[in-house]
């Protein structure tokens, strides 16, 4: 009719913005924003299906193996949860354990504190910064195994670096990793050598810390140690935090070093867990026992990385939030 609006069939007037759009989101993104989603699934599609294929599904995979009896070159037959009962009686099992929790305790703060001292010397402001924080972070740059037999010579009781240094200063030398009892504390010593990594994570947060912080203790006539105590070490917790979670994950997957080094002994001393799921896998060919193996070292990392993120709040400090 003359002078009356034209509507739509939902009573809604096309030039009217305050009301909604009745239409669904979909069909409301412009044609441009559709190409631009559907070229971003294109583009992630690789990545999910590597993460499917590569890790979701072997995952899968391995947890239905843990749950039968299954010897390479046989038929997998189902036992259920057998083989993880077995594991209770398993005294290999309780070593590997055992050896890698003692390897954990001691490497994971020992690295902590070596690569946190490090990093706060490589903060001042002194000549050759550079070079010096080069030298530091070389060691991570080295192959892993290239590394393991460096100090397999470090080692050697004979005619070893350690033991050479030793008897030159009037000291007895030691058989290290070919001592039962010296074995996983002479590893333990070797896993300082690659604290590049996180020495340069402690370096980029000691940088991060507010400089009116300091300015702020040194004008209430507080010293370097009152500046360390209630101005770095707060401000750091969240590093720390990051460094120790990634830290005890790491150590309990420690591998090279039993492989190369010691095979597990002696006397299986330096039995890591890893090492033991390596050998039932793929020298026993104990594949369904391996995989439980795999699935109780994941269960172990998740309950312990939860422990970490639950008594976090009590110690870790995050600025944004004001809050512990």
């Amino acid at each position: 009719m003359p002078g009356t609006q034209d509507r739509s069939p939902t009573g809604r007037s096309p030039s009217d913005p305050r009301q909604p759009d009745p239409r669904p989101p979909d069909r409301r993104l412009s044609g441009q924003r559709r190409m631009e989603r559907r070229w971003g699934l294109l583009m992630a599609l690789p990545a999910i299906l590597g993460f499917v294929i590569f890790t979701a599904g072997p995952m899968v995979a391995s947890l239905v193996f843990s749950l039968t009896d299954w010897q390479v070159g046989g038929s997998p037959s189902f036992i259920g949860l057998g083989n993880y009962t077995e594991l209770v009686d398993d005294e290999l099992f309780w070593t590997s354990l055992s050896a890698t929790t003692y390897y954990t305790l001691g490497a994971v703060p020992l690295v902590l504190i070596v690569s946190f001292a490090v990093a706060m010397l490589l903060n001042q402001k002194v000549r050759g910064l550079p070079i010096w924080r080069t030298i530091f972070y070389l060691p991570t740059l080295v192959p892993a195994i290239a590394n393991v037999v460096l100090w397999i010579w470090i080692f050697n009781p004979d005619f070893g670096l350690l033991n050479s240094l030793l008897r030159q200063a009037g000291l007895p030398a030691g058989q290290w990793i070919y001592d039962e009892a010296m074995a996983i504390p002479s590893l333990i010593v070797m896993s300082t050598w690659g604290f590049g990594n996180t020495m340069v994570i402690f370096l980029a947060g000691l940088q991060g810390v507010p400089r009116h912080l300091y300015e702020a203790v040194s004008i209430d006539g507080g010293g370097p140690w009152r500046r360390f105590w209630h101005v770095t070490l707060p401000m750091m917790t969240p590093t720390i935090f990051y460094n120790l979670v990634v830290g005890v994950v790491g150590t309990f997957q420690v591998f090279n070093q039993a492989y190369v080094m010691t095979e597990g002994g002696p006397n299986n001393a330096t039995l890591f867990y890893v090492y033991y799921l390596f050998r039932m896998a793929f020298k026993e060919s104990e594949m369904g026992y391996a995989s439980a193996l795999a699935w109780v070292l994941f269960m172990i990392i998740v309950v312990i990385t939860f422990l970490l993120f639950r008594n976090a709040r009590r110690w870790v400090y995050y600025e944004m939030a004001g809050a512990r």
